[in-house]
């Protein structure tokens, strides 16, 4: 089945949970270190505004992963930039979603008035510093040992990507 992506809904929130829980408890992608209740992300989901906005990749009725742009800083000077995130279940990596999201991210970004899209990445996730190297991203700095998760210290990697 081919895999869309369309703007997401408050019927997809449990879903996009499911999908970042299971990061949290699992993975690097997030260091946010406690489960979310459904409650907690539907806040979350309504707080996001136009021109920031969140999308799902649907394989039929199934979200099989999700992605957002969402405000980088609050203070008005960073208006037009703004920070993405990509998650993708865990059972459907490896089948070009992330890409299929990242583009649709970036093309709404452009129609939204951005000027840049950022992201920070645990550097124990390769395969987001290869998602973003492939859509041109570049590696502006590191900021090390910042999170620490799973008895460890990370390092977050800043990338941009000038629109």
């Amino acid at each position: 089945m081919a895999v869309a992506v369309r703007p997401a809904t408050e019927a997809d929130v449990p879903a996009i949970l499911d999908v970042y829980n299971y990061e949290i408890v699992n993975g690097w992608a997030t260091f946010d270190i406690e489960p979310q209740s459904l409650e907690e992300r539907l806040e979350w989901f309504r707080t996001i505004r136009p021109p920031h906005f969140v999308v799902v990749a649907v394989d039929g009725d199934d979200v099989v992963g999700w992605g957002c742009l969402r405000s980088f800083h609050e203070r008005a000077a960073y208006r037009f930039t703004a920070q993405n995130s990509v998650f993708i279940h865990q059972d459907h990596r490896g089948r070009g979603i992330g890409k299929a999201i990242m583009a649709w991210l970036i093309e709404q970004g452009r129609e939204s008035g951005f000027h840049s899209i950022m992201a920070g990445i645990s550097q124990d996730n390769p395969g987001s510093d290869r998602l973003h190297a492939s859509f041109g991203f570049e590696l502006i700095g590191t900021e090390h040992e910042v999170g620490y998760k799973f008895k460890r210290w990370l390092d977050v990697a800043w990338w941009q990507l000038m629109l």
